[in-house]
């Protein structure tokens, strides 16, 4: 995966550091060609200082300059320097005879001497006596001090020019990319079934494209989950009457053929066919309540808890005198914030599902109490339990640990749907004598 910042960041910080490095190629030069100037300027001197000290004496050059020479030499100075006064014959009047002589008519140039590189100046001076040179050369040394001292500065000021430029240039790439690391904190921000638009507020040119299709996929996506919850509860809406006037038909041609042992027999089957088409119906539309885009859109409000649980008592009590199972409630005033229809679908699937699978003369018992931190509601039965390596799979969808018995398998992902969305925490236990099962929600 590319990164936008680390590609900004080689297509200009390598531009300029290459840039930087010619610049400081450029600026040594300036710096170093007035200084090469100047010494060999000072060198020029000193051979025109010698050259104003030769005297024609009777039409011979006399070169009195030891005494001087020291003087327009510079003693002191870290290089040496030796000099020379010839003729054109290459008589050495005065000076040191291991002096290069001058071979390309430069005035100033480079050459060795006593086994040192040197620089040389020499004049040809014109006298009475005829044409004489003057020849000064020196040492190096300065000079490569002097060039090392400018190193030196351009290298240090072009590192912190280059870490400086650097800097400015992070910094710039990240201010840059900053409107795409708050637009990535604002959807992070968002919940999974937040399919509001984006604002695109305040937004750079450049991402108002990437808002704009980003938008039109949220309207796809929420148009197409709306589709669904519609297709969803139509569906449920659509089978809940037919499925109940079947019902009743079947009933009465069960009371018209009581007589009849095998229309009895069909009747029942078809009966029960009906009733768990009509609990699948029931859950659907459990479901489609449940759904988180559902929950944000209804309104929350204090509730009791155990007032929810009396009102579902009767169809309990009628479903446990069925199977002649001990049907109890421990319940006490416990306060809870949330949607009434889905609470009471919680408490529904719950007890439904203990009733469904204790046997005939088990034990039910409900509870519903406060909390110090909120509310408590639990479901003991004494069914066959779950074992512990399959609890995990009995809150996924229409997942049935027990083929034989009836159900879709989605009365406790409706339960588990139904307290995330109330930050409600579910737990799978064993009963207290350590069979049976034990279903128990914690509410905030």
């Amino acid at each position: 995966m590319t990164s936008i910042r680390l590609r900004l960041l080689k297509w200009l910080v390598a531009p300029i550091l290459v840039f930087n490095l010619l610049a400081a190629s450029l600026t040594y030069l300036l710096a170093w060609t007035p200084a090469q100037l100047a010494f060999d300027q000072g060198l020029l001197d000193a051979a025109t200082g010698l050259a104003a000290r030769l005297r024609p004496d009777g039409g011979v050059v006399q070169a009195d300059v030891p005494g001087a020479a020291a003087r327009v030499l510079g003693a002191g100075s870290p290089d040496a320097s030796w000099f020379v006064v010839r003729d054109t014959g290459g008589r050495v009047l005065a000076g040191d005879a291991a002096f290069p002589r001058r071979e390309d008519g430069a005035q100033v140039r480079d050459a060795s001497m006593h086994g040192q590189p040197v620089r040389v100046a020499s004049l040809l001076v014109t006298t009475s006596g005829g044409p004489v040179e003057v020849g000064v050369a020196r040492t190096l040394s300065q000079r490569q001090q002097v060039r090392a001292a400018i190193v030196r500065a351009l290298v240090l000021l072009e590192v912190l020019f280059s870490l400086a430029l650097v800097g400015l240039v992070w910094f710039s790439v990240g201010n840059g990319l900053a409107p795409l690391a708050r637009l990535r904190a604002r959807l992070d921000a968002r919940g999974s079934s937040d399919l509001a638009p984006l604002d695109d507020a305040g937004m750079p040119r450049e991402l108002a494209p990437l808002v704009t299709a980003f938008n039109a996929l949220l309207g796809r996506i929420a148009a197409g989950a709306r589709a669904q919850d519609d297709f969803r509860a139509n569906v449920a809406h659509q089978l809940r009457t037919p499925l109940a006037g079947l019902r009743l038909q079947l009933e009465w041609l069960a009371t018209r053929h009581r007589d009849d042992p095998d229309t009895q027999r069909t009747v029942e089957l078809l009966l029960r066919a009906n009733e768990r088409m009509i609990r699948q119906a029931n859950q659907l539309l459990s479901l489609e309540r449940a759904g988180p885009d559902r929950f944000e859109r209804a309104q929350l409000a204090p509730l009791d808890l155990a007032a929810i649980v009396t009102e579902a008592v009767q169809s309990f009590v009628e479903q446990a005198a069925s199977k002649d199972i001990d049907l109890g409630f421990e319940l006490a005033s416990a306060r809870v914030v949330g949607e009434r229809y889905m609470l009471r679908d919680l408490v529904d699937n719950l007890v439904d599902n203990a009733l469904r699978y204790t046997p005939e003369h088990g034990t039910v018992t409900v509870h519903c109490r406060p909390t110090p931190d909120g509310a408590l509601f639990a479901v003991e039965d004494s069914g066959p339990g779950i074992p512990p390596e399959q609890r995990g799979q009995v809150f996924q969808r229409f997942v049935r640990l027990d083929q034989h018995s009836t159900g879709s398998g989605l009365g406790l992902a409706i339960v588990r749907d139904i307290a995330d969305a109330h930050g409600a925490e579910v737990a799978l236990s064993s009963g207290p004598d350590g069979t049976g099962s034990t279903f128990t929600v914690r509410f905030p």
